[in-house]
């Protein structure tokens, strides 16, 4: 019969191999940081330069698979779930995009 430390053991390497606890922990930290924020008050709104700043690092943040500190990005700045279109993004920001760029 397996002891509790062996069960903990087995569901966090499994978990891990999953790439799950990772998710896990970063959801944790990314709810911790929203519960702090409401006592602190009202963040303040988020400008459209800010929106646009952040949206170019959660690119790079998911181009890079750092998912786990995009969704903490996420949550504690207050942007939105739903990522901005990437054409949107480049017309914002005046960049013209060729084939090569696309695939980035």
């Amino acid at each position: 019969m397996a002891t509790i430390s062996e069960l903990k053991n087995a569901v966090r390497e499994t978990l891990e191999s999953r790439g799950v606890l990772g998710q896990l922990k970063a959801r944790i930290r990314a709810e911790v940081f929203s519960a702090l924020d409401e006592h602190r008050g009202a963040r303040p709104s988020l400008s459209h330069e800010n929106l646009l700043i952040n949206e170019l690092i959660r690119e790079y943040l998911e181009f890079n698979k750092y998912r786990n500190t995009a969704s903490v990005l996420t949550a504690e700045s207050g942007q939105p779930e739903t990522p901005l279109d990437r054409q949107f993004l480049a017309t914002e920001l005046r960049v013209s995009e060729d084939a090569s760029s696309k695939t980035v």
